[in-house]
């Protein structure tokens, strides 16, 4: 059986030492925000192809998924995602810690990522072939299609308000227009400042909103908020009752973000907000979201492991990469002699299923390494946010120089602060925000290119069938939350008559 080869080829003393050492490296990846498992595929391709095919690809794989272990930790901890897939984490898990449950969202954020993984993985084996060919009937019409949808679809993901989330979301689109025109090559909104002309990173505008917003809102309550939080041993470890709750959407988390890894684009921020999204909206819990709610770190984190093997499926079946880190690993392959796509598994099986096997036991040893180490983790949250605070703001400034090396990026990450706190204060909801800077540029692309492969034909937007369904589904969902906005303004002016 091919993958028990490939579990053999992957549990040689070599091959297992750059799997460990993939996963730890990819988990501190993770933990640093700003870093980013690109970044540091990137620094160490040098290492890994002297490595060799198998043990090199090994390593960069187990960076690459376990950077979004990591990423859960300082967004449950500090309220500052290390990765942008760990936005959505910031809503509740950083929520659970302040009531003392932190231990509990680490580790629901550990087990629901191996669950999802091992998922993936399967899922990678039986179906990448076929699902990779739907993928491919996505063309620029249907991109922009699936970005409607996904504005519609995610911009309910506070509840704080429909407007304010739309308004949010513009916010967001707007910002994504900064710097270089992805088709044309001119510089736009920059007002001639040159380190303006790479955009408004991620990372900076993230950890400003939530790690340096939450900074000055702590500042500004000082009074109540410089209290020590304790978190006894008895409450490091979920509960029978948390699990049961966790355990549904890890897989609906799972199967969802592996669907959307197959999509071009930042597949795993995109799956984590959609999966916080849909646990919001069946939930039987309502009223705990935005309050802690353990569903809310359960689904994301599993959703942005899932998509993270999703992506591997185009990379490994076609060879095209659809996100920054697969390019990076695509990059590694190429350098190492290993070509992937349809020739890939007859030409490189030791290669291909000795990475499968690999990414198996990366999940065992992520789940190993992580969970014992939940006390420690848990631990920081002890410490005076008055010793603390420094120390987030100095890992909020390095993160965002780090992801650029462009001191530009620090002015935006203290502005996207203020921005942040000013938002808190009068109840504006961020996150939405960050849907419309990750959608932005995906957004623009697929419009400009489908209008150009149309001849400027409008209605080439709408003449695949993919595409019409789509937009069946976006007026649908839209008309759907407006009569339930009207539904429930207006129970709330008949409970005001009846007092």
């Amino acid at each position: 059986m091919p993958l028990l080869e490939g579990l053999q080829v992957a549990l040689t003393p070599f091959n297992l030492f750059a799997c460990f050492i993939g996963v730890i490296i990819g988990t501190l990846t993770g933990v640093l925000p700003g870093l980013g498992p690109a970044a540091a595929m990137a620094m160490l391709l040098p290492l890994t192809v002297k490595m060799g095919s198998t043990a090199g690809l090994i390593m960069l794989a187990g960076i690459y998924y376990g950077a979004m272990y990591g990423g859960s930790t300082t967004s449950i901890l500090v309220n500052v995602p290390g990765e942008p897939a760990s936005v959505v984490t910031c809503l509740e898990g950083y929520k659970m810690a302040r009531k003392g449950r932190a231990g509990a969202a680490l580790a629901v954020s550990a087990i629901g990522s191996f669950i999802a993984g091992t998922l993936g993985i399967i899922l990678i084996q039986l179906f990448a072939p076929p699902l990779a060919r739907v993928a491919l009937k996505f063309g620029p019409a249907e991109f922009f299609a699936m970005t409607i949808v996904g504005i519609i679809l995610l911009s309910n993901l506070s509840g704080k308000g429909g407007l304010k989330a739309f308004l949010m979301i513009a916010l967001g689109l707007l910002l994504s227009t900064v710097g270089l025109d992805p088709l044309g090559g001119i510089n736009r909104f920059t007002f001639n400042y040159a380190g303006a002309g790479t955009g408004l990173s991620f990372i900076a505008i993230a950890a400003g909103l939530f790690g340096v917003g939450e900074i000055l809102w702590l500042a500004s309550q000082a009074d109540e908020q410089l209290e020590v939080m304790k978190v006894g041993l008895r409450d490091l470890y979920p509960t029978k009752e948390e699990i049961k709750r966790a355990l549904p959407p890890m897989f609906r988390g799972g199967f969802l973000g592996f669907l959307i890894g197959l999509v071009p684009g930042p597949a795993a921020t995109i799956a984590s907000f959609a999966s916080y999204s849909l646990e919001k909206s069946i939930s039987k819990h309502k009223e705990e979201f935005g309050h802690g709610a353990i569903e809310g770190v359960a689904g994301p984190e599993a959703a942005n492991n899932a998509a993270s093997a999703g992506a591997m499926v185009p990379l490994l079946s076609l060879g095209i990469p659809f996100s920054p880190a697969v390019a990076v690993l695509l990059s590694g392959m190429l350098l190492m002699g290993v070509t992937p796509g349809p020739l890939f598994l007859r030409e490189h099986p030791d290669a291909f299923w000795g990475v499968i096997g690999s990414m198996y036991i990366g999940n065992v040893m992520l789940l190993i390494l992580n969970l014992p180490l939940v006390g420690i983790w848990a631990s920081i949250t002890r410490i005076p946010q008055k010793y603390l605070m420094p120390v987030v703001l100095l890992f909020c400034i390095v993160g965002a120089y780090a992801d650029n090396n462009n001191i530009f990026d620090v002015w935006v990450m203290l502005g996207a602060g203020v921005a942040g706190y000013l938002m808190r204060k009068f109840e504006y909801d961020p996150a939405p925000l960050l849907i419309g800077l990750v959608m932005g540029p995906i957004m623009e692309r697929s419009l400009r290119q489908a209008l150009i492969m149309g001849r400027g034909d409008v209605g080439s937007l709408f003449a695949s069938p993919i595409s019409f369904s789509l937009y069946v589904i976006a007026i649908a969902f839209l008309a759907f939350s407006i009569v339930k906005g009207a539904r429930g303004t207006k129970k709330m002016a008949g409970t005001v008559e009846c007092r």
